[in-house]
């Protein structure tokens, strides 16, 4: 995804637009209840079900942006309810989230938005990434 340290500063930095401009496009029964909580992941999630029947359809070079903004959203809720920080590696070929920006708080846990909205759409459950952070809520603690 990220080719530099600089290319992903810059990611950062826009991500308070692309948070806004994916409100604003989704449909207001949805984006109404994206409020950066633990419950509006479902929210989220049960939109992203109804919108694509497969890992692949999210995957597609059509919904690059779509997935990179879900993405922000889901990152951006972790890190207002567990605390943590944006980052990404871009030296060890051998992560598996080698590229991928992350949420971490360094020596407790690290987890990947891209592969969350992914795992969600693979799972079809409606409440994945809401588990996972009540998972790590109740492991670490939240802010």
């Amino acid at each position: 995804m990220t080719a530099t340290r600089d290319d992903f500063e810059h990611w950062l930095f826009e991500m308070d637009d692309h948070l806004k401009k994916f409100i604003d496009i989704l449909p207001t029964d949805i984006s109404s209840k994206l409020d950066y909580s633990t419950g509006s992941l479902s929210f989220l999630e049960g939109w992203l079900l109804s919108k694509y029947g497969s890992v692949n359809e999210i995957l597609k070079e059509s919904e690059k942006q779509t997935l990179d903004m879900v993405a922000r959203y889901v990152g951006e809720t972790f890190r207002k309810n567990l605390g943590g920080i944006w980052n990404i590696d871009l030296k060890n070929k051998k992560n598996v989230f080698y590229r991928m920006p992350v949420i971490e708080k360094l020596g407790s846990w690290t987890q990947c938005p891209i592969t969350l909205v992914t795992a969600s759409l693979d799972r079809r459950s409606g409440s994945f990434m809401t588990g996972v952070l009540n998972s790590i809520a109740s492991r670490y603690g939240a802010v």
